[in-house]
């Protein structure tokens, strides 16, 4: 008895002791890996608890390491000596600048259930040494330049559940044992070089959920099994090479919320049981060789938002149970052979954004649409006969473009009833007769008609010979509409056809009429479906029921934004809220609501000073409300065209370069992060107590379309005077873009002018008025504000080189843009200098 005592104490003697030891190592080399790093953030030195420190978790009664954390700060250097921590179980180093090879040594961490390395440099191979981890359940290798064939060595990983390894430069095929994983439920390896064809064993032994290879050079069919087990959520598979049909087993999935199966070879037609993914939410299978009818079953998906059939070889009618789709944004079925009227039910889709019927057989009724607001481009497409005189009844339209088409006849006077009408072009057609007199024709340069033989009148030189030239003292008074000017095609028979459908007037004047709540009538109170603080410290002083009422009150609205309004919210414990309510054209997103808080999460955890967090958000109805710290000093906008209008204004030339730099940094860190803003605007601008500018709406690119995590939105993207120009022709949200509407904010700064002013002159914004300086005759000093530029030298000085920097990110140009972290080393070189 007492030699198995004895016994006991020598192994428990022998365990304590190197416990200790252990610790002491992962302290060392938690001390080492600082030092390598240059520093990191939340890290202390050897008098204080490691396991306290910022990022790390060890385990039961602060033994060892068994979870690190160091994603999204920006660190570079070599991470190998992490392979130390021998207890590690979670490893997160994602979003960072670390380069070279996958430390081989990671292998060697026994314990590792997840690793995430995604958002990285990392270069060369998949270290076949991670097939050695067999607790590891996920494994994240995406966002890297890793090359070669995914390694053989990986089948090891039995328990592996997640397995992403997207936008790296991988070739070879996709392995036959990655449809032996058992436990596989996620896996992603879009934005490759891999060929061959999808196992046709994948999803057949695990439950699969979502699975993304979009942009490989695949080739052969969709595999039957990956809707085997009725599992699968999200199928992308666009832009590969692979043929044959879409599988009936497709109906197997009621949760399924977004096939996107473009750009492809396939063949068919799309089967009836699509009807039975009551869950869909985005099908797209445009650019295919897809045949048929358009199946009446898609009107089962009530969900439904996007409808993308565009390029194929559908025929017969649109059928009019697509009416039914209350929650539908997007209709493209452009480039088909579709033919008969317009479904009048279309109209009944209360949400519908674009609608897109172009290169099929429809009526020539587009003038009806009376109450769209949109933008036609008409440009290479063979047009012929003449422009019909209907179209001057779009009294909304802000941009028309019918230019290199074999169009005839005259320009109808009855155009001059495009009251909003900013940009022409009709160059390079047939067109003859003189050119009615309207403001807008000729204030259009004189190459929006070239090419016309039979045109003349302003502002040609061709003056026409039975002119009346009192109509050229004529104007046309007409307002500037507060709207995007997005891509579109009119409606001809046998001519191409893109109607942008924005009915954002209609809902957001009865949004507005909802709400219109006296301040005693609580007792109508909605009730509240989900909502959540993500701020652990802040979930006792945050109550949301008075988050939700404060949003009932017109007079606590703080601004109105494209996609949201905001509301200041006092709470109960005199914390103050500022609250974004989503307007209806986005609140498709409370259908998903598990994707939508993974989002939120997510962006509450991005590190940056000049971003602003959510901290949590509320569900209530159909309506959502995003969470943030309220900021006392408002908004850029303001500062700039309010409180620089006061009496007692001073120059404040310094505050707003730092503003500047400030808003160019955070926008670099979300590019860098791979986060496209959709909405930049003096507007989006918000300022701490300290005048620290951080950039708002983050979240709304996200929000939009969780699942699809793109920049191309179905939406109205942007603000009146900050949207790129090629977003009239494309409908991309993109960086170059985002580089666009910081300029405009830029231009701002420099001038304190509106980015749209009458004083301009007619369809000239700010970017148009500056490049238009040397036109005029005007120096660049004459372009910024006197108030700053005359203050010193050194200001002025400044505010030129800004200038310059403002000036390449407006080029019409996207190519020649600067992005944006060469932005930030432009301007912080300025105040440097």
């Amino acid at each position: 008895m007492a030699y198995l005592y004895l016994s006991f104490l020598l192994v428990w003697f022998l365990s304590k002791s190197f416990l200790g030891e252990a610790q002491l190592n992962d302290q060392a080399t938690l001390l080492a890996i600082k030092e390598e790093l240059g520093g990191v953030a939340g890290w202390g030195d050897n008098q204080t608890d490691y396991c306290r420190w910022e990022g790390i978790r060890c385990g039961l009664n602060h033994s060892l390491v068994e979870r690190l954390d160091l994603s999204r700060r920006m660190l570079r250097g070599n991470v190998t000596l992490i392979s130390n921590l021998k207890a590690l179980k979670e490893l997160d180093l994602s979003y960072n600048n670390f380069n070279g090879r996958i430390p081989s040594a990671f292998g060697n961490l026994s314990e590792l259930e997840y690793l995430d390395l995604s958002l990285n440099k990392f270069e060369g191979s998949i270290p076949v040494e991670l097939g050695g981890l067999r607790n590891l359940r996920s494994l994240n290798l995406s966002n890297n330049f890793l090359v070669g064939e995914i390694p053989q060595e990986l089948e090891m990983l039995a328990k592996l559940q997640d397995f992403q390894i997207s936008s790296n430069r991988l070739n070879g095929s996709i392995p036959h044992w990655v449809g032996r994983l058992t436990n596989l439920r996620v896996f992603t390896a879009y934005e490759n070089q891999l060929v061959g064809k999808i196992p046709d064993n994948l999803g057949l032994v695990s439950e699969l959920v979502l699975l993304n290879l979009h942009s490989n050079q695949l080739d052969g069919s969709i595999p039957k099994s990956i809707f085997a087990t009725g599992k699968l959520e999200i199928l992308v598979l666009t832009q590969n090479g692979l043929t044959g049909e879409l599988p009936e087993e497709v109906g197997n999935c009621r949760g399924l919320s977004s096939v996107r199966i473009g750009n492809n070879k396939l063949v068919g037609t799309i089967p009836r049981t699509i009807g039975n993914d009551t869950s869909l939410t985005y099908f797209e299978a445009d650019n295919n060789n897809l045949s048929g009818e358009i199946v009446s079953e898609f009107a089962l998906c009530t969900n439904l938002t996007l409808l993308k059939l565009a390029y194929n070889g559908f025929t017969g009618i649109i059928p009019p149970e697509i009416g039914r789709l209350m929650n539908l944004q997007e209709l493209i079925l452009s480039g088909n052979s579709l033919s008969g009227d317009i479904p009048r039910s279309i109209l009944g889709c209360k949400n519908l954004n674009k609608l897109d019927l172009s290169e099929n057989h429809i009526p020539p009724e587009i003038g009806r649409i009376r109450n769209l607001q949109i933008a036609l481009n008409l440009s290479f497409n063979r047009l012929h006969g003449q422009l019909p005189s209907e179209l001057g009844k779009l009294d909304k339209l802000v941009s028309l473009d019918v230019s290199s088409n074999q169009l005839t006849g005259n320009i109808p006077p009855a155009f001059k009833g495009m009251l909003s009408l900013i940009e022409v072009n009709f160059s390079n057609n047939f067109l003859t007769g003189p050119i009615p007199t309207f403001v807008p024709f000729q204030k259009s340069p004189d190459s929006s008609f070239q090419a016309n033989k039979g045109l003349c009148g302003e502002p040609l030189s061709f003056t026409c010979a039975n002119s009346d030239p009192a109509d050229y003292h004529r104007t046309v008074s007409y307002r500037i509409i507060l709207a995007v000017i997005g891509s579109g095609l009119a409606v001809f028979v046998s001519v191409s056809v893109v109607v942008v459908l924005f009915m954002m007037r209609e809902r957001q004047e009865k949004a507005a009429r909802s709400v219109e709540i006296e301040d005693e009538e609580t007792s109508d109170q909605p009730t509240i479906i989900a909502g959540t603080v993500f701020v652990e410290n802040l979930r006792q002083a945050v109550d949301l029921d008075a988050v939700v009422k404060a949003t009932l009150k017109d007079s606590n609205k703080i601004n109105n934004g494209t996609f949201s309004t905001s509301y200041k919210a006092v709470m109960p414990s005199g914390l103050i809220l500022s609250v974004k309510k989503l307007k209806s054209m986005d609140r498709t997103i409370v259908h998903h609501q598990n994707k939508m808080i993974r989002e939120l999460e997510r962006l509450s955890k991005l590190c940056h000073d000049n971003l602003v967090h959510p901290i949590g958000f509320v569900i209530y109805e159909d309506v959502a409300l995003l969470l943030h710290h309220y900021l006392p000093n408002g908004t850029l906008a303001q500062l700039l065209h309010e409180s620089s209008q006061q009496s007692e204004y001073q120059p404040d030339w310094p505050r707003r370069l730092s503003i500047a730099i400030g808003v160019a940094e955070g926008l670099a860190f979300l590019h860098h992060v791979a986060v496209i803003h959709l909405d930049i605007s003096s507007s989006n601008v918000l300022l701490d107590a300290d005048f620290k500018p951080l950039v708002g709406e983050i979240e709304i690119s996200k929000l939009l379309d969780p699942s699809k995590g793109t920049a191309s939105i179905s939406a109205v993207a942007g603000s009146f005077g900050y949207i790129p120009p090629e977003y009239a022709y494309t409908m991309q949200v993109t960086a170059p873009g985002n580089v666009y509407s910081y300029g405009v904010v830029l231009l701002e700064i420099l001038t304190t002018r509106f980015p749209v002013d009458e004083d301009f002159g007619e369809g000239v914004d700010l970017v148009k008025w500056v490049h238009g300086a040397r036109a005029r005759g005007e120096t660049p000093e004459q372009i910024l504000d006197a108030r700053l530029s005359t203050v010193s030298f050194g200001w002025r000085r400044e505010m030129l080189a800004a200038l310059k920097v403002a000036l390449l990110c407006t080029d019409t140009t996207p190519a020649k843009r600067p992005k944006m972290k060469k932005v930030v080393e432009m301007l912080q070189e300025i105040r440097q200098n």
